[in-house]
Parts: C-alpha cells; sequence; structure tokens
C-alpha cells in the first residue's frame, strides 16, 4: 500500500514539475530579495518561468489529473502554462525600468511569479477548491501589484480592487457550496450529478460566472479594471490584462464542459454576457483620452470575444482550439501594445508624431492594434475567425454577427492612436526607455502565430 501511494506521489510531483518550478522561482526571488540581492530576482524570473514553459510542452497530448482527479493534466490547462509562463517572463523583463533599484524590486518579481500559480490552479482546475485557491492567489498578488508604488492614485485603485475582489470571491465561495449540496462532491467531473437540481445548480453558476466574471474583467463585472490598470504602473496592467484573465476564461470553459446544459441555460447567460461585454469595452474605449484606459476597455472587450468560444464548449472540436489560438495572439498582441504604452505614455497627445519619430516602435503598435481589430494575416485575424466559427458551428450564429460588427467597432477605437501616430508632432517630446526586446518578441509572436495558423488551416 505505502509503495503504491510513494509510485502515485511521485507521478502526481513529475506532472506538476511546471507548476513547482514556477513557485520554486517566487520563492527564490524573496529570498534574493532578504539577502537585498534585488539583481538577481529578474534573471531569475525570466529562466524560471521559461524552464517552466519547457517543462510544459512533453505534457502536451496528455489527458489525466493528479490528487485525486482534483486537477486536470489536459491539453487546455497545458496550452494555458505555455501561453502564460512566456509572458510572465517578458512582463518581468518589461517591469526592469520600473522596479529597478527599488527597495521591493525582488518583491514584484516573486509576485508575478506566485500571482501566475494562480492564474495556472485556475486553468487546471478539476475542483472547486481549486477554483477557490486560484481565485485567492491570483487576487491577492494582482492587489499588491497595482499598490506597488506607494502613492495616493495607486493605493487607491488597488483599495477598490481589493474590496471588488473581496466581495465577488466570496460571492463565488458561498455559491460553490450549492454546487458541493447537490452533487455531494467538489469535483468538477460530478457536475452532473446536479440533474434535477436546478436551484442549486443556477445558485452555484451565477456564483462563478460572478467570481470568474471578475477575474477575467468582463462586463458587468469589470468596474475594477479601468482604474487597477490606470492606477498601478503600466507593466501591471499589461500582466493583469493578460495572466489573470486567461486563467479565469479557461476555468470557465471546464466548467461548460461538465455542467449539464439541461439543468441551467449557462450558454445563453454566457452569450448576452459576451455581446455586452465586446459592445460596452468598444464603445466606453472610444470616448477615452487615456491609452491605458482605452486598453483597458479593449481588454474588456477583448474578455467578450474569449466568452463566444466558451459559449460553444463541448458543442463544437472547433471551440477548444480557437480559445487556445486566441489567447496565445491576445496575449502577443495585447504585452506589445501595453510595453509600447510604457515607453511612450499615458496620454493619447503624446502619441502624437511617434510613428515618425520611431518608425519602428510605431509600425509595431500599428501592427498589434490591427491584430486587435482582426485584420489579417495578423494572429488576432485567426483568433477571431476560429472563435466567430465555433460560434456559428454551435448554433449561435447571432452571436458570431455582434463579434464581427464589434471587430469593426474597435477599429474605430484604435484608430484614435494610430491615426496620430504618423501625424506631425506639435513638439519633440522624449521617449521612456522600455526594453525593446518585449515589443520586438510580441510582434514576432504576432506576426507567426497568425501566420502558423494560417499555414496549418490551409493543410487541413
Amino acid at each position: 500500500m505505502n509503495d503504491t501511494m510513494t509510485m502515485d506521489m511521485s507521478r502526481d510531483l513529475g506532472l506538476l514539475l511546471p507548476e513547482i518550478v514556477v513557485v520554486l522561482t517566487g520563492v527564490a526571488t524573496l529570498v534574493a530579495g532578504m539577502l537585498r540581492r534585488h539583481a538577481v530576482a529578474m534573471p531569475t524570473t525570466v529562466v524560471g518561468t521559461l524552464v517552466a514553459a519547457a517543462l510544459a510542452i512533453p505534457l502536451l497530448g496528455k489527458e489525466t489529473t493528479v490528487f485525486m482527479g482534483t486537477y486536470r493534466i489536459d491539453d487546455l490547462a497545458v496550452w494555458a502554462k505555455l501561453v502564460l509562463l512566456p509572458t510572465t517572463a517578458l512582463v518581468a523583463l518589461m517591469a526592469v525600468p520600473e522596479v529597478r533599484g527599488t527597495d521591493r524590486e525582488a518583491t514584484v518579481y516573486s509576485l508575478f511569479s506566485l500571482t501566475t500559480v494562480g492564474a495556472l490552479a485556475l486553468a487546471g482546475a478539476g475542483d472547486t477548491m481549486f477554483l477557490v485557491l486560484g481565485t485567492v492567489l491570483a487576487s491577492l498578488g494582482s492587489f499588491t501589484l497595482v499598490a506597488y508604488p506607494r502613492d495616493e492614485r495607486a493605493t487607491e485603485a488597488a483599495m477598490k480592487y481589493f474590496v471588488y475582489g473581496s466581495v465577488t470571491s466570496a460571492v463565488m465561495i458561498f455559491g460553490l457550496t450549492f454546487w458541493f449540496g447537490g452533487s455531494g462532491s467538489t469535483l468538477l467531473t460530478d457536475l452532473g450529478q446536479l440533474e434535477g437540481r436546478t436551484l442549486a445548480a443556477t445558485a452555484g453558476f451565477v456564483a462563478v460566472v460572478v467570481g470568474l466574471g471578475y477575474k477575467a474583467a468582463a462586463a458587468p463585472f469589470h468596474f475594477w479594471a479601468p482604474d487597477a490598470y490606470d492606477g498601478g504602473p503600466v507593466v501591471t496592467a499589461a500582466y493583469l490584462s493578460i495572466v489573470p484573465k486567461i486563467g479565469a476564461i479557461f476555468a470557465l470553459a471546464v466548467i461548460g464542459q461538465q455542467l449539464p446544459a439541461g439543468v441551467v441555460d449557462w450558454r445563453t447567460v454566457i452569450a448576452v454576457l459576451a455581446a455586452i461585454s465586446m459592445t460596452y469595452g468598444n464603445l466606453t474605449a472610444l470616448v477615452q483620452t487615456s491609452v491605458v484606459r482605452l486598453l483597458a476597455y479593449s481588454s474588456i472587450a477583448q474578455s467578450g470575444y474569449f466568452l463566444v468560444g466558451v459559449v460553444a464548449i463541448a458543442r463544437d472540436e472547433l471551440a477548444m482550439q480557437s480559445l487556445v489560438v486566441f489567447a496565445a495572439a491576445y496575449a502577443a498582441m495585447n504585452l506589445g501594445a501595453f510595453a509600447v504604452a510604457g515607453a511612450v505614455g499615458r496620454d493619447l497627445g503624446a502619441y502624437r508624431g511617434v510613428g515618425r519619430a520611431r518608425p519602428g516602435m510605431g509600425a509595431a503598435m500599428a501592427i498589434f492594434l490591427f491584430s486587435l481589430v482582426g485584420i489579417p494575416p495578423m494572429a488576432g485575424f485567426f483568433g477571431k475567425v476560429l472563435l466567430f466559427g465555433a460560434a456559428i458551428e454551435a448554433g449561435y450564429t447571432w452571436l458570431a454577427v455582434i463579434g464581427i460588427l464589434n471587430s469593426v467597432l474597435s477599429l474605430a477605437v484604435y484608430l484614435r492612436i494610430i491615426v496620430p501616430m504618423y501625424q506631425q508632432p506639435e513638439m519633440e517630446r522624449p521617449l521612456g526607455q522600455r526594453p525593446w526586446l518585449v515589443w520586438g518578441t510580441a510582434l514576432v509572436l504576432t506576426l507567426t502565430i497568425g501566420l502558423g495558423v494560417e499555414y496549418l488551416t490551409s493543410m487541413t
């Protein structure tokens, strides 16, 4: 018996190596801070997260669970690692000018690693307890990252974020008790036991949508996002717009696979939220004068596109692939856009003439924004094509149409940045120094993901 348990534990830990390496990376950076070796924190974070991503590659194709079914090792969970871990490494590089030489330098890098662990826990959750654990881990680190500058603006934004996050997380935890009471289990695979228990299924689902919708910054659970993005450092906004969001969306997709549609019409609820999030995000972004707030509302709209893919889960095989492709595309193009914003500034007026002064940076920003619109041959186009195709195949043509119309509307949003970049500047403005490696890598990924998906689809 003991030998069997030891073998099972060894197997489980082997499958969890990527997560273990990320946790150790976070701990190592904390120790570096305690020893006043802040300079090693950034390289440790970059190397640790990339090593963890490399360890995840052999897990592709596996369909199993660890710890008695509570944590999944499948394509969705593994792809979450392959998207979020390199993103965290790039965010760490982007943070260098912001935190270098400060007394919290190592702490910030540690928070990036440990918050990513929370997002990975959400993406791999096979049990409601992992939904709670992932949300709490991702939230606590996010609150602290927003408050990092220790000024009034960041503190106010972090407090709003904290209060909103605490309430929504409490609602989710309370609602999950209905699922446990109705099914007699905390495993997501046992949600089928809710057949005939409509009240318990509905109460739990509503609570989960509130909790995960908040992490994904989907309307109408988005109210914290614009203030948190704009109040904290730009690098924090970039991180929050990608890592916790994708973790929450993937968790919602897994719930959609397991929750009986006959008990609660969850697809219609998610479809309505997707339409609201896309439309509200784009319309509100149209009137913003701060580029960071504009990108915040853009992120809310992008959550709506993600939800289009969630609607089609378990009805169309394309849905899972579309979520993975769009997640990779979104991570690249959104991180690139925020990296350029960190160099140029928050005010929309600061972008006037940037494309003339720095042609490379200007062209990269234009590509990121056109990719967010969904213009071919960039990654965002193929991500949206797959999402809308999955929705149509699942019988939600009306939602795909709303998504297409919102993509057209988003062109007007992003042109508010692109057009001034190529106008004659009124005066020369110095540009902040941000690692070109971040937006340069994001640019390569935005183009190669699009071309790679185009090649693969043409071969099938």
